[in-house]
């Protein structure tokens, strides 16, 4: 299995991509072919294009917040979310082996893992703090540079992956970290062997445009509540070229396929257009 990933091996959606698959940590490299790459775009350029079979990217983290991003890109490629998984981010220091803390002067990291590490770097003031591209990017810069001032924040996954060690585990300020990640795949892909198979499915993705006037947007949200599906998350984004209007992305659980599907019938009636990003099994353990 081929999956595509943002950021290098090692990262967290390295470990979400596992955990999607149901795999270990000893049993990943026989089934499953992580692609990194450079720019969430590319990631979905894979899939489309058939490099990967399916991709795993982040869609919102419990701190973070939505990735606004990757709503974008879901409804700009032809693809359909056929999973999702929860992942417990982890944020340890890693170091090449054998070095101590004294010698850290610097940590490489991705912003947003340097930033939910606020509290361990404001007790450290003299290790300075680096934004880099990608946390587990930082692991494999520092062991090719063979530097020992220089330690990274990241998964434990990365140090395996790298040869490096976990100098400190956990440094993260608020243990209740979770990201959760779409798993997709390129629309009519075809019948696959999947954890998620849209037979079971109990959760969906929609995007939905509203017209323009007064009491639009709840007129939208009480297709939901009549309809009995639970909204687990709604976000906007702006539509290109038409300043101040907005396109509203939503994750719903629902019992029947059947009342999920005369909901959105009904939504198409009260907004300009009604997009179904995907109908899956919702996510139940968070490792």
């Amino acid at each position: 299995m081929k999956v595509a990933i943002q950021g290098e091996a090692g990262s967290n959606s390295h470990l979400a991509a596992m955990q999607s698959l149901h795999l270990t940590e000893t049993g990943r490299s026989s089934v499953l072919e992580v692609i990194p790459c450079s720019a969430s775009a590319a990631v979905f350029e894979a899939v489309v294009r058939g490099y990967a079979d399916l991709a795993v990217l982040p869609i919102e983290n419990s701190l973070y917040g939505s990735i606004a991003e990757h709503d974008d890109l879901l409804m700009t490629h032809d693809v359909r979310i056929v999973g999702e998984t929860a992942l417990r981010i982890l944020h340890n220091l890693v170091v090449m082996p054998d070095v101590r803390l004294e010698q850290v002067r610097r940590v490489l990291s991705h912003p947003v893992a340097l930033a939910q590490c606020r509290a361990w770097l404001t007790a450290h003031p003299h290790i300075e703090a680096i934004p880099f591209y990608d946390t587990a990017g930082g692991v494999k810069h520092l062991m090719a540079t063979a530097d020992p001032e220089t330690a990274g924040i990241a998964p434990a996954l990365a140090a395996q992956v790298y040869g490096a060690q976990v100098l400190i585990p956990g440094i993260e300020d608020h243990p209740e970290n979770f990201t959760r990640f779409y798993v997709f795949e390129r629309s009519g892909a075809g019948p696959r062997s999947s954890s998620a198979p849209e037979a079971k499915a109990d959760k969906a993705s929609l995007a939905f445009r509203l017209k323009h006037r007064p009491g639009s947007l709840i007129e939208a949200l009480e297709v939901f509540r009549d309809f009995g599906l639970n909204l687990t998350r709604i976000a906007s984004r702006p539509v290109p070229g038409t300043p101040w209007e907005y396109v509203f992305f939503v994750d719903v659980r629902f019992e029947e396929q059947t009342r999920l599907t005369q909901a959105a019938e009904k939504l198409t009636q009260r907004c300009l257009f009604v997009q179904e990003l995907g109908r899956y099994r919702a996510a139940i353990d968070v490792a």
